[in-house]
């Protein structure tokens, strides 16, 4: 898991209201501990039509956020379109990339209910917006193992390989693909 340092009143707040996935606290970026102009490329997503699983989706992000330096994951501001768009139904979860970075997960309860991790799926299917495949079968130490790995597995964290992937797309991306 990478550490990053934080200093001040963020650290605090961090500390005291940051989200908690698998056990551990993640660390949130904001304008303050953000990466300086360029070396992080920034993705909005929208949960207005995530129901109930708005709050697994923030934690998802938080999840990629915390695990890799080149793509930063925040939530759209009001009035701006955003570009990931996540929507609930009654389905299997599932995502439709548009262009690295753009589509649009959809949440599917049916593995909810079938007793898979909200957080698990929420970061699943944004590795798939980041540009990473299925990886199934395989354990739940690989992220993008999804529901191969079972109900019983909680792990959220992309692993070495799937963070390093993620890092080498969103580097080599052109600059003008993101705003």
């Amino acid at each position: 898991m990478r550490i990053r340092t934080l200093t001040g009143a963020v650290a605090a707040v961090l500390v005291l209201s940051g989200p908690v996935v698998d056990g551990q606290a993640v660390a949130v970026k904001t304008a303050d501990t953000a990466a300086p102009a360029g070396d992080t490329r920034v993705l909005t997503y929208d949960t207005s039509r995530a129901g109930e699983f708005a709050s697994a989706v923030d934690r998802g992000a938080a999840v990629w956020n915390d695990s890799v330096d080149a793509v930063e994951l925040r939530p759209v501001k009001a009035g701006d379109s955003a570009d990931i768009r996540i929507v609930v139904d009654a389905g299997w979860p599932r995502s439709v990339p548009g262009s690295l970075g753009g589509g649009t997960v959809y949440f599917g309860r049916q593995a909810v209910a079938e007793g898979h991790d909200t957080v698990r799926i929420a970061a699943h299917e944004l590795g798939h917006m980041l540009g990473l495949p299925d990886r199934k079968p395989g354990p739940c130490s690989s992220l993008m193992s999804g529901a191969s790995a079972g109900p019983s597995c909680t792990s959220a964290r992309p692993n070495a390989a799937e963070r390093a992937e993620i890092e080498q797309k969103f580097e080599q991306a052109p600059a003008g693909l993101f705003t």
